[in-house]
């Protein structure tokens, strides 16, 4: 009989937390230096916290410059991606039987919006490092729309899973028949939509975490022109009416967004609060404004016994995400 799977909650020990560091000039720009300026503060407040890193690195050059930057405070590993979003790419690492299990969804970059070679690759890398046995899903899906709480339950989006451009005739009923055998989980929320802005089409890392079990962050709109106040409004309703696989009614935290952020030719960011990333003694947050300091202040208490940092994360953002996108955890077995 094949031993259960169990996802732990990210407060729960990770041996290690694996990252792709910016590697492609031509993706990244004149952003590329100031990206991986911003990984690397992000990266350091992680192993202050007492979390060891592994940094996938796609050429010499990248590896001198994780090493020039971080230094011998991380390992660093040489391995092709085609970008740093290895919470997509990567597998959704789970524990069975005192082992490892890499549970790998089928990637089509996003709903084929950006296919690149070496994306297909690194979730194996990964799953190689960490002595995972593979556990191969034939469903459309990354890990950025998967949040768990590590007692059973997973908060996911319409938006993402129930998309054309990733699973065309398959309904809700069986997408989440499929999440459950795939990922050994008894009871999935389903929330309507994301981010204004987030080419991944609605990933739930952006809008709802699980602070622990039973308590969840959403956000709020901060300022009259936030371009997400309904859709905020509408994700802590959704999130206020469910229970999860435990039956209970879950407490909703909401704390203030980034408000409207915008690039260069005024296009609305996705950019959020709730792409954090825990550590054994931090919990990061990416910033791209002064509203970073209200929403600390709101999670502070349901974060005893971590310190929240704050990490600027605007140029990291110019390629689609923040901290938690670019991280996959490995949790202790």
């Amino acid at each position: 009989m094949t031993a259960s799977l169990h996802i732990p909650h990210e407060t729960a020990p990770q041996d290690v937390i694996h990252t792709c560091w910016p590697a492609d000039g031509a993706l990244w720009e004149d952003d590329l230096d100031p990206a991986r300026a911003e990984f690397a503060s992000f990266v350091s407040h992680l192993v202050r916290g007492g979390q060891a890193v592994t940094i996938h690195a796609a050429s010499d050059e990248t590896v001198r410059d994780v090493h020039a930057r971080l230094g011998e405070t991380v390992q660093t590993v040489r391995n092709p991606y085609g970008d740093v979003w290895v919470r997509d790419t990567g597998p959704v690492l789970a524990v069975s039987g005192g082992q490892l299990t890499a549970v790998r969804f089928r990637f089509n970059g996003w709903g084929r919006k950006y296919e690149l070679d070496g994306d297909q690759q690194i979730g194996l890398a990964v799953a190689s490092l960490a002595g995972a046995r593979l556990k191969e899903i034939d469903l459309v899906c990354e890990g950025g729309a998967l949040e768990f709480d590590g007692e059973g339950t997973l908060i996911t989006t319409r938006q993402c899973l129930l998309n054309a451009n990733r699973n065309p005739g398959l309904t809700e009923a069986q997408v989440e028949d499929r999440l459950k055998d795939a990922l050994g989980i008894q009871s999935v929320i389903w929330l309507d939509e994301g981010l204004a802005g987030d080419h991944t089409d609605g990933h739930v890392d952006n809008i709802a975490r699980f602070i622990a079990p039973g308590v969840v962050a959403c956000q709020q709109a901060s300022g009259s022109d936030d371009p997400n106040a309904k859709t905020f409004d509408a994700i802590a309703r959704q999130l206020e009416s469910a229970r999860d696989a435990k039956a209970r009614k879950l407490e909703v935290v909401r704390l203030p967004s980034p408000g409207r952020v915008v690039d260069e030719d005024g296009a609305v960011r996705a950019a959020s609060h709730m792409n954090w990333v825990l550590a054994p003694r931090t919990v990061v947050m990416p910033a791209f404004n002064a509203h970073a300091a209200m929403a600390v202040k709101v999670l502070e208490p349901y974060f005893s016994g971590r310190t929240l940092a704050v990490s600027p994360s605007s140029h990291i953002l110019s390629g689609g995400g923040s901290f938690h996108c670019v991280t996959c955890n490995q949790p202790r077995v």
